[in-house]
């Protein structure tokens, strides 16, 4: 693992621990806390809680996180600009579980996402993509394989509800360059 990658991995260790705990506060008093980053475990404590406190301050001034107090306490919790990069950093996670073999049925992705959400339309058709998805037309994607349980999971991450349609069907006329694109 690269030093960017191992930056990258402790950017999205942190902010997922914000969106899942939602306090930071609780992860960096807890004496165990930094069992998160046994990944780094080359590092002595030391230098592992420099390091953990460095990315922090980082994240702040990249506007991700932000500080909040209540009731005296401060917490940290994640800036909108923070949840829409877990959000990245999540779906550069996601993968589609083949089977071994083909149900001859074609799930299809059709997605009308207004203009004002570009960058939301973009990740999607982004994602959809790196997981092997076929762009039948700008806004209809092709994918020979089960993918509903995704699909649900990017419409909420997203925030696409109504503006994504996932169809399962039994045939699409001329599909033998889709059936070549899959090595079908």
């Amino acid at each position: 693992m690269n030093k960017k990658d191992k930056k990258v991995n402790l950017k999205k260790i942190i902010l997922t621990t914000i969106a899942t705990a939602g306090l930071l506060s609780v992860v960096i008093l807890a004496p165990n806390a930094l069992q998160v980053l046994e990944q780094f475990s080359g590092k002595k404590k030391y230098h592992r809680k420099k390091r953990l406190n460095g990315a922090i301050e980082n994240l702040l001034r990249k506007d991700l996180i932000e500080f909040e107090t209540k009731n005296g306490k401060k917490f940290v919790r994640l800036t909108k600009k923070g949840s829409d990069q877990l959000v990245k950093y999540q779906l550069g996670d996601l993968e589609i579980k083949k089977p071994k073999k083909w149900d001859k049925k074609w799930r299809m992705i059709i997605f009308d996402i207004k203009e004002s959400r570009r960058t939301t339309r973009d990740i999607l058709r982004n994602t959809l993509n790196r997981l092997g998805f076929v762009k039948l037309q700008n806004s209809v994607w092709v994918f020979p394989y089960d993918c509903e349980e995704l699909i649900i999971m990017l419409k909420s991450d997203l925030f696409v509800g109504k503006d994504v349609l996932y169809i399962i069907a039994d045939k699409i006329e001329n599909n033998k360059w889709l059936r070549d694109s899959f090595g079908l």
